[in-house]
């Protein structure tokens, strides 16, 4: 199985709330539907500018209060929404794609998951649905309620099931020694484990975001490859095992 993470940058303009990026996920569609149903499928994608912008209005990453209660609702219908959206690009291109609600599988603490199933995906695996999850809302052990990353949840699922790579779609095409902005930044071609994810004073400085994806691709047995998702034809390279983007063997 192949985990492929639609990055929230690629799916919307995260500086436009509420945009969606159709044809996006209709290439990213159109390559998967080259390889289904001989290999299968496992998405998820982050929240773009559906999730984050009300996520932060609502104070969720503060943890529980009664008055967040409607807030939380807001954001996890927001992600259901956007969920939707690429949902049925799939189904149009004649992929059996599958909503699973993270908010209802998994429960976190500290931002990571510590109790949650993963038997209703191996059930739509195994029929060859293709189950697409994403960031979303979640009830925590510690804060009451806070949010879950797409990150996390595929960390969780490389280790319960058997996958054979995840595939990291982004806006930008791998990981960089420094921000791909600045002047002389160079493209990161093998993660490995003495690669430094502390910031400025490691090898690499990477932060937010991108740190936290590293983070996690290292705790992953399976290889791992962080591509330009906006490229057509990388997702193709990446699913064949051609070298394309970073990766992580």
């Amino acid at each position: 199985m192949i985990v492929v993470k639609l990055g929230g940058s690629i799916i919307s303009d995260k500086s436009k709330p509420f945009s969606f990026r159709q044809n996006v996920v209709e290439g990213i569609a159109e390559e998967i539907s080259h390889f289904y149903p001989k290999k299968k499928f496992l998405l998820v994608h982050g929240g773009g500018s559906y999730g984050h912008p009300l996520a932060k209005k609502y104070g969720i990453r503060e943890g529980f209060a009664e008055e967040k209660m409607i807030g939380f609702s807001h954001t996890h219908q927001a992600m259901l929404e956007l969920n939707k959206k690429i949902v049925d690009i799939f189904l149009k291109k004649n992929l059996p794609a599958f909503s699973v609600s993270p908010s209802s599988v998994f429960v976190i603490e500290n931002g990571e998951v510590v109790e949650g199933s993963t038997a209703a995906m191996e059930a739509l695996l195994e029929k060859n649905f293709i189950p697409v999850l994403f960031g979303d809302v979640a009830m925590a052990r510690d804060r009451g309620m806070d949010i879950l990353s797409g990150d996390q949840i595929i960390s969780f699922i490389e280790g319960k099931l058997e996958v054979e790579k995840v595939i990291f779609l982004m806006d930008v095409d791998g990981i960089y020694d420094r921000n791909p902005d600045e002047k002389g930044a160079k493209l990161v071609e093998m993660l490995d484990k003495k690669t430094s994810v502390e910031g400025k004073t490691g090898k690499f400085d990477v932060t937010g975001g991108i740190k936290n994806k590293i983070e996690e691709a290292m705790k992953m047995k399976c290889p791992v490859y962080f591509i330009n998702g906006m490229t057509r034809g990388n997702l193709t390279k990446a699913i064949e095992g051609e070298k394309v983007g970073t990766y992580k063997p």
